[in-house]
Formats: C-alpha cells, sequence, structure tokens
C-alpha cells in the first residue's frame, strides 16, 4: 500500500511507527521546519525520515502548485496526517485512490479544531481519546474509520496526557490499518452539530483569574504547565508570578470575605484565596527564579496579605 504522509511531532512519530508496523510503502514525508522560537520538546518527524531513508519536505506552503503535482507522481493508494499543522486541499485529497486520512487528538465530534490536549484539561473533561477520519475540506468533520477512548487522571499534564495519546493512536492504528488494506474499516458518518470546536491557543491564553473557583484554576495550571508556556498572574508590583504548579483546596475554614487573589501564609504554605476555595503555590517563577518548597516561603514571607491579580 503506497502511501504519502503529513505529519509532525511526537504524534507524527507515532504515526509514522505504525504505517512501518503495518507494512504500508511511505513514499514521501511532508512535515515543518522547527519554529526557532518554540520548545522544541516533542518528537522529530525528520530525524525519523532520515534514519529510514525516506525524503522529508517541509514546504511553506503546501498549496502551492508543484507539491500537488509532486504528490500525484507518487501514485499514492492513501494520504495520511498525522499532528501536520495546516489544512489539506482538496486537490490533494483527491490525489489518492483509497482515501485520505487525519488521526485527531479527541473524541471527535468533540473538541475539533486545535489544541485538544490543553482544551480537555482547561475544562476538566475525565476522558479524551484519539480519531482517526476521513480528511474532507471542513476541519476535523469527516467520517470516523475509529476511535480510542482515553481516561483523565485529576493529576494528568498536558504532557502527560500528550503522551497517552500517542500511545493510544498506535494502538488504533495497529488495530485498523490491516482493515484498511483489505477494503474493511469501519466508516460512520459524523454529525459535528452535536460536538464542538476549539481554536488555538496563545501564551497569553494562560493568564490566571482568581475569581474562579481554584479547581478551574488548577486545570488551567495543569493544561498549559511546562513544556507549554504557563498559567500566570501579576504581583502588586506588576512583575508576572508563573505558576507551574499549584493544588486546589476546594473549600476551607475561615477566610471566605477575603478577596480572589489574598495571599495567605499557613506555617510552611502559600496558599492563594480564588472565587471558591484557595490555591496552594507549588512551584512557581518570579523572573529567572524558579521557587519550590521553603524557596517560596521564603520569597513570600513579607507578602502575606497582598493582592495577586
Amino acid at each position: 500500500m503506497r502511501v504519502v504522509v503529513f505529519a509532525y511531532h511526537s504524534m507524527g512519530v507515532a504515526g509514522l511507527n505504525a504505517l512501518k508496523r503495518a507494512g504500508y510503502e511511505i513514499t514521501s514525508i511532508f512535515s515543518h521546519d522547527d519554529d526557532p522560537d518554540e520548545n522544541c520538546w516533542f518528537g522529530s518527524v525528520k530525524a525519523w525520515g532520515r534514519e529510514q531513508g525516506i525524503p522529508v519536505e517541509c514546504p511553506a506552503d503546501i498549496h502551492e502548485t508543484q507539491w500537488a503535482k509532486r504528490i500525484a507522481s507518487l501514485r499514492p493508494e492513501m494520504i495520511f496526517s498525522f499532528y501536520y499543522r495546516r489544512m489539506i486541499r482538496d486537490e490533494i485529497l483527491r490525489i489518492p485512490s483509497k482515501g485520505a486520512y487525519n488521526l485527531h487528538g479527541s473524541l471527535l465530534p468533540a473538541y475539533r479544531g486545535r489544541c485538544p490536549v490543553n482544551w480537555v484539561l482547561v475544562n476538566g473533561e475525565p476522558q479524551t481519546g484519539v480519531t482517526l477520519h476521513h480528511m474532507v475540506q471542513k476541519a476535523d468533520a469527516g467520517d470516523i474509520v475509529g476511535q480510542k477512548i482515553v481516561p483523565i487522571s485529576p493529576e494528568d499534564t498536558a504532557f502527560i496526557l500528550y503522551g497517552k495519546l500517542c500511545d493510544a493512536a498506535g494502538i488504533l492504528l495497529d488495530e485498523l490499518l490491516p482493515l484498511m488494506k483489505t477494503g474493511t474499516a469501519p466508516r460512520i458518518p459524523q454529525d459535528i452539530s452535536l460536538g464542538s470546536y476549539f481554536g488555538g491557543r496563545k501564551p497569553e491564553d494562560g493568564r490566571i483569574d482568581w475569581s474562579w473557583p481554584a479547581v478551574r484554576i488548577y486545570n488551567l495550571i495543569r493544561a498549559v504547565t511546562a513544556p507549554y508556556p504557563g498559567a500566570f498572574c501579576n504581583l502588586e508590583d506588576g512583575s508576572r508570578l508563573m505558576i507551574w504548579w499549584g493544588t486546589p483546596e476546594e473549600s476551607g475554614e475561615g477566610g471566605e470575605t477575603k478577596p480572589p487573589g489574598n495571599v495567605e501564609i499557613e506555617g510552611n504554605r502559600v496558599w492563594v484565596r480564588t472565587g471558591r476555595g484557595r490555591l496552594q503555590l507549588v512551584n512557581v517563577q518570579v523572573g529567572n527564579e524558579r521557587m519550590i518548597g521553603d524557596e517560596i516561603i521564603r520569597y513570600f514571607k513579607d507578602k502575606n496579605g497582598k493582592q495577586l491579580s
């Protein structure tokens, strides 16, 4: 089975490995050059291609005419997209004789669009998953080939959950790729009116609103903590406080009249009052100084009762 693959990130590597295990002939890979301003903590599709002796192209614009002609000349029977960051036009999707398929990091039709691993944590979802579906011109809207559910632990960060999704993707593809070879894979129509769509996220979306409940703030922190850009607020002097980790206390005795954002020091712990409950600061940063444990106590010792915003 001759295929052309569009891939990036660790999920791209997981998809490519699954195709190799299933005996698919990968004729060419299209990927992206790494952004020098991005924290590239993930697997390299370009390195994978070099190791396998498969050509990898990283065009700035995949929709230039030359690339459609190039793909057509490869005579792929299928096209796969594994976390490729650009929409692929219909001109290319029509080339393969047996369809074009995308792997998406949610249980479609829920969380169509960008950054599903972050959004499901922001919204406190108990589970997510991966979906292989037919590609159409509307994002993540084509018929579903198969899905794999991934439970979300209350302690999962986006990094941890993304790793679970990569593992689930490999398992799902191992199940589906042999069926796709023989033309016996399922094809389930998708009703996107029953789902949801979310757009991309920017570093500024990590700003904390202390009027939120402590659990909601915790969900934001775990959704964007390292290696993602992080959650943050401002100290009274205007400097930025990055909160890389914190733990919620949903209810507590006393202090309910204090305003959200109020700093409270109790023994060897620093808490911040929220709209409901408190959040303990566990791993924070001001400027280049990263602090945990007693370092946080020393930094906040003269800030009891101060206000974060």
